[in-house]
Parts: C-alpha cells; sequence; structure tokens
C-alpha cells in the first residue's frame, strides 16, 4: 500500500492520492504546497491582524484552472495577486487573479480562485499573494488586559487544531498537506510574540518578529501568542515562556524535568527532531489543557496547581513531537493515529521515568472514565469507532472524545503484546518515525509498516485473529476490545477501591473510613476516588472536601451538585467565576443543568459569559438552552449532520465528551 517514499518530499501511494477530507473545501490533491509565507501587523486596538500571505505552489495535475482554499466568513479578503516568473530571464510579470467565496460549512467557507493558463504549468512553481484581514473567527482570541494573568496587559492567542484555521489564514486546513512556513509579525512596543517555529529574530527598532518553521507542518500546527511575555531557560534545548506574575512558578513546577523527559523519549523513539521544545503558559482562557504546537507547546497556566497533571499533559504534548507533529493522522477520522499512538508514547515515557506502578493508575483512571462515557453513549454509538466515518458538514471536533485516546491507547497496546516484548515495539515505533517522518498517514499505511516489520506476526494471520481482527478494532463500535494488564498498579489503586466499596455498603462504618488519610494520597489516587464516587449517590456523608488541586475539586464539586447539597453552591459559584477552561466550565453546567439548579447555572452563565471562550460559550448556551442537548439518543448525528454551532475541536460537543476534558486529556 506504500510507495516506500516520505510524502513530504514528493512522493505519493495511490491511496493517499484517493484520499478524502471532507473537512477541506480545498483542491489540495491538486497542487504541491512548497512554503508559505505570512506577513502580519497585530493592532490589539480593534482586535484585528491584517497583512499578506504569499503561497509557493506547483501544479500537480494537469488542466488545473483554479486553486481552492479553505477560508472562514470572519477573514475578509482584500486581492489576490499572482507572481509569474518570466520567460528566458524576462522580469517576473504580476497579476492580478479574480475570486469568489463561497459557503461550505458551518465552520468555513472556500476562497476560488481563478487561474489563468500562464500561470498554471505543470510542475512549475508560481505564488499567490493574499492580502487580508482577520476579525473575530473561532481560531484568534484576544484577551483584555484583566482576563490575563497578571491583568497588566493585553494578549493574544490562536489555536488551529482542528479545523480552526482557516480563520487566521487561507490554506490548506487538512492534515494532509504539510509544508514548511515563514512569519514576519509586527507588533506595538512591549509585545512579545511567539510562534510554532523552528527559528526565531527580533528587530527591537523596527518592533518586527521573524520567524521560520524549517520542518513541514499541517495548517492545524501553525500557532502564534503575543503579550507581556517573559521566558527563563530550564535545560540546554528549552524554556518556559509566561507573563511576568506566574513564570517563578512555572520554572519551580517543571525544574530540570523536561531535559530528563525528552532524554527518555529519544531513548524509546529516536531523536527529538524539532530542535527547541519551550512552553508557554497562558491564561485560564485558554480553552484547553494543553496544545502540542512544534517547538512551542501551548498550556493553561491552571495547570500548575497539579505537579501531577503538569506532569502528564507535558510528556504527552512531547510525545506529539513523534506521534502527531512527525507523523501525523492524514484525515480528522482516524485521529486515534496521533493521539492514540501519543498516548501509548506518553506512558512509556513515564514507565522508564516513574515506574509501572505511577503508570498503571493514570491508565486505570482514565480508562474508568472511558467505560463512564461508554455507559452514557451506549455500546452501538458510532463515536466509539477509531476510524469513525463523518458526512460533509460534521465539524471534525465532534471526534474529539476518549475513544480516540483511550480506545487507540488500547489498540496499539495489543500490538505492542503481539510482539510479545516491549523493547521490541519499541524499535517498530523508532523505525516507523524514520520511515514516515514529517508525512501524514492513514491506518493501514502503520498496519502495513507493522505485518512487514514482523513478518511471523504476518504469516501467524494476526490481522485476522478470530474476535480481535485489526478491521474490528478500527471500525467496530463499542469498548476496547482488550485492555493491557494494569496490576502493577494496585499497590496504589486497591486502597483507593477498598474505600470505595466501604462506602457503598448501605451501613457505612465511621470508625473503618476514618482510618484512611486521604491527604497521603496522591492526586490521581484522589481523582480516581472521586471519580468513583461519582457514579454513587446519595453524597457520602462524612467525607471531608479532598481538594488540593483543581483537579479534585472540580470532581467535589460535582458530587456537590449531583447530590443538591446546596450548603456549598456558593462555592460551585466562585469556582465559575474564576475558571472559565471548558474542562473545568462543561462538567459543572452539565451536571447543573441535569438536576433541579438549571436557574442557578443560567444565572452564572450571564454573569461570566463575557469572559468564556466564544466556542464554549456556544457549548455552554447548548446545555443551558437546547432541552435535548445532553440526550444520549442525539451522539449519533454528530457523525452525520452539521452541528447547531460553530465549534472547535478543543470545544466539542458537550454529550459523550465530558469524560475527556475532565480527566486534563489534552490535545
Amino acid at each position: 500500500a506504500l510507495d516506500g517514499g516520505r510524502r513530504a518530499e514528493g512522493g505519493r501511494s495511490l491511496a493517499h492520492c484517493r484520499l478524502v477530507d471532507v473537512a477541506s473545501a480545498s483542491n489540495f490533491h491538486s497542487f504541491k504546497l512548497r512554503h508559505f509565507h505570512l506577513d502580519l501587523h497585530l493592532n490589539f486596538a480593534v482586535k484585528r491582524m491584517t497583512g499578506w500571505q504569499v503561497l509557493e505552489l506547483t501544479p500537480v495535475q494537469p488542466g488545473v484552472q483554479s486553486l481552492i482554499l479553505d477560508t472562514h466568513p470572519s477573514l475578509l479578503i482584500h486581492s489576490v495577486d499572482c507572481k509569474v516568473p518570466g520567460a528566458s530571464g524576462a522580469p517576473d510579470v504580476f497579476l492580478s487573479l479574480t475570486y469568489r467565496i463561497e459557503p461550505f460549512t458551518d465552520y468555513g467557507s472556500s476562497l476560488n480562485i481563478s487561474l489563468p493558463a500562464a500561470v498554471v504549468r505543470p510542475h512549475r512553481a508560481f505564488r499567490v499573494t493574499i492580502r487580508y484581514t482577520t476579525t473575530d473567527g473561532p481560531a484568534i482570541w484576544w484577551l483584555d488586559a484583566e482576563l490575563t494573568c497578571g491583568q497588566t496587559r493585553p494578549l493574544v492567542f490562536t489555536q488551529g487544531h482542528s479545523v480552526c484555521n482557516r480563520s487566521f489564514f487561507p490554506c490548506f486546513d487538512t492534515p494532509a498537506v504539510k509544508s514548511t512556513y515563514s512569519a514576519t509579525v509586527r507588533v506595538p512596543e512591549g509585545v512579545t510574540v511567539l510562534m510554532s517555529a523552528s527559528r526565531s529574530a527580533y528587530s527591537k527598532q523596527d518592533r518586527v518578529f521573524q520567524f521560520t518553521m524549517e520542518y513541514p507542518v499541517p495548517t492545524y500546527l501553525v500557532a502564534l501568542v503575543a503579550g507581556d511575555l517573559q521566558h527563563a531557560d530550564i535545560g540546554p534545548r528549552s524554556r518556559v515562556w509566561a507573563e511576568p506574575c506566574i513564570l517563578t512558578c512555572a520554572v519551580s513546577k517543571l525544574g530540570g524535568n523536561v531535559e530528563r523527559w525528552l532524554n527518555v523519549a529519544e531513548g524509546l523513539f529516536g531523536p527529538y527532531v524539532w530542535g527547541r521544545y519551550d512552553i508557554v503558559f497562558l491564561p485560564p482562557s485558554f480553552p484547553i489543557v494543553a496544545m502540542e504546537n512544534p517547538c512551542l507547546t501551548f498550556i493553561i497556566s491552571s495547570i500548575l496547581e497539579s505537579q501531577e497533571f503538569l506532569l502528564i499533559d507535558v510528556i504527552h504534548e512531547i510525545a506529539h513531537g513523534w506521534f502527531g507533529n512527525a507523523v501525523t493522522n492524514a484525515t480528522w477520522e482516524e485521529m486515534w493515529l496521533s493521539e492514540g499512538l501519543a498516548t501509548y508514547a506518553q506512558r512509556r515515557i513515564t514507565t522508564e521515568a516513574y515506574g509501572k506502578a505511577f503508570t498503571c493508575l493514570e491508565t486505570v483512571f482514565r480508562l474508568d472514565a472511558l467505560h463512564r462515557q461508554m455507559r452514557l453513549l451506549g455500546d452501538n454509538n458510532p463515536v466509539s469507532k477509531l476510524q469513525a466515518k463523518f458526512e460533509p458538514g460534521v465539524n471534525p471536533s465532534s471526534l474529539m472524545n476518549l475513544f480516540t485516546y483511550e480506545k487507540g491507547f488500547c489498540f496499539v497496546s495489543y500490538l505492542s503484546q503481539l510482539c510479545g516484548d516491549i523493547k521490541r515495539f519499541d524499535s517498530f515505533l523508532r523505525a516507523y518515525i524514520e520511515k514516515f517522518r514529517f508525512s501524514s498517514v492513514i491506518a493501514q499505511d502503520l498496519l502495513d509498516f507493522f505485518l512487514g516489520f514482523f513478518p511471523e506476526l504476518k504469516e501467524s494471520c494476526v490481522a485476522q485473529r478470530e474476535g480481535l481482527e485489526f478491521e474490528r478494532w478500527l471500525n467496530g463500535c463499542g469498548p476496547p476490545l482488550c485492555e493491557p494488564d494494569l496490576s502493577a498498579g494496585r499497590a496504589l489503586t486497591g486502597p483507593v477501591q477498598h474505600l470505595c466499596d466501604l462506602w457503598g455498603v448501605d451501613a457505612p462504618d465511621p470508625q473503618v473510613i476514618s482510618t484512611f488519610d486521604l491527604s497521603s494520597w496522591s492526586t490521581f489516587q484522589t481523582v480516581l476516588f472521586l471519580d468513583r464516587l461519582l457514579d454513587r449517590s446519595p453524597l457520602p456523608q462524612g467525607i471531608q472536601n479532598p481538594f488540593r488541586s483543581l483537579s479534585t475539586l472540580i470532581r467535589w464539586l460535582q458530587i456537590v451538585v449531583r447530590n443538591s447539597f446546596y450548603a456549598d453552591l456558593p462555592r460551585v459559584r466562585s469556582f465559575l467565576h474564576k475558571h472559565t477552561s471548558r474542562m473545568y466550565t462543561v462538567p459543572l453546567y452539565e451536571d447543573l443543568c441535569g438536576g433541579v439548579m438549571k436557574c442557578f447555572a443560567v444565572e452564572v452563565f450571564y454573569q461570566t459569559q463575557a469572559r468564556l471562550h466564544p466556542n464554549l460559550r456556544r457549548t455552554l448556551q447548548q446545555i443551558l438552552f437546547q432541552s435535548s442537548a445532553l440526550n444520549t439518543s442525539t451522539a449519533p448525528s454528530l457523525l452525520t449532520s452539521p452541528p447547531s454551532a460553530p465549534s472547535s475541536p478543543t470545544d466539542p460537543p458537550a454529550n459523550g465528551t465530558i469524560a475527556l476534558r475532565d480527566v486534563n486529556v489534552s490535545a
């Protein structure tokens, strides 16, 4: 199924040439995108970016008469022109091109540019320049000073995953296309700009930042943040960026761990190819936990309150340096190829760095959340497929659920078990990365390479093993066909289950329960305990508020809401006023609306909506004002009809996705 070449370097397999991405309106198969450049001026006063984009393209199909790019109604296109090299040494020719913008979906539109015959010559490069202005699209969020951590200066960041960057710049907005890029960004005095780029420079006199990403990346991994940011080095190839008020805390929490984690990952999966691994901590308004932008991980500052979740989330983003960034899923219908493999890699890193027991504990509570989600959706819900097919018009965000992470992880773990030796599987993953680096792949690429790497497994027909067929893993609904052995974590999970069992009896013995000291438990143990308590009712009497971090506090407040413990409602109100990230707000709003406290939820929403991310605001409006928003019978429509309002993949429909952000899984 493979042609043996790196597609980022020009080779394309037959399967990839026929690949369809229903989330993109572009004609990306008709061109090779060699490079693009952004030249932007950031205007904080009017909250707009103005400038131009230059795309360097080569036609790869004959007879192409138009260039179709993904864009968004919020993107104002001013002009399109083209630079054509002159013949026989003559000067370059500039042509003004005609274009039209057409509707596509709720989350984007198409920019159709007519190309004269003089421009489109087979395998001859040409350049198109698009002048435009951004407005209030889903990729770009401007924060007023009061919404930042320091509350002194405004800040802006972008979030492209999965199909939002078409509101940042016109593009082939599909993970099937990768290219290098560069950028020039002009800003007011006192503003620092960062991008997901491998090299950068700054001219203080001109207040201009220059960026170059010398490795090919898909559109969704192009990211920018600008504001009052300072840095501190934490390793030979890593630094932390943050607002001054939280920089010291961020540095102290990470210490020298990042270089240690990178070294462990390189020992397992081969060289880290991106050069730098920097981290920027963003205000609590950041809509997800973390985003694996190459060279520059975006992460929410709230995570600093939990050392264990900080550790897991940074390691997960490091793992994406190999799985997701270097080798990417070619369509959003197979997102597990990035998230499932990254989750497996994350757990290999934590096993090497912190031992099997720690990794098993973290895995147990994640799989608990998966099964909780499965009970909500039902065993036959199509969103539980690893290869979840969806119709045109459906936002890929509907696939951002625990199955892409945990069911994908279980499938990768099963492949590892088939090898009989985890070190042999490490070798396979190193070879997989080496072969497909800077490419976009489909599941068949991974599985064909797996069976080719282990010919004895191919000869024994493991792909057709009854009950565990690869095809059933990919296209079957329901929970994972099998799960890895997690008995190594029993010393940590056993006391948690014991305490849950004691609370589960008709008459709990207070003296026996009082012997458990939750203050001595790790955050993951406490979270696992509270997650399991969430499935029980009525509220256990006598238990003390066991929260030492946001991850435990949110679970305690869910228990309070589900059991109508009115005395603690002021704490719920205070929490929702302070925290504006999806991972914290959605679970509480769903519980409030699922019980008798909907009026309370509406009141709090109106008090806080101005500080919410636009996509999160839409999700909460659906929860609050659509009577069937949480009805599980509506879940299959995620694959067959457009969502009622635009949303980003980091802000998926609330139905069936609570567990994903509730357990801090990052993008």
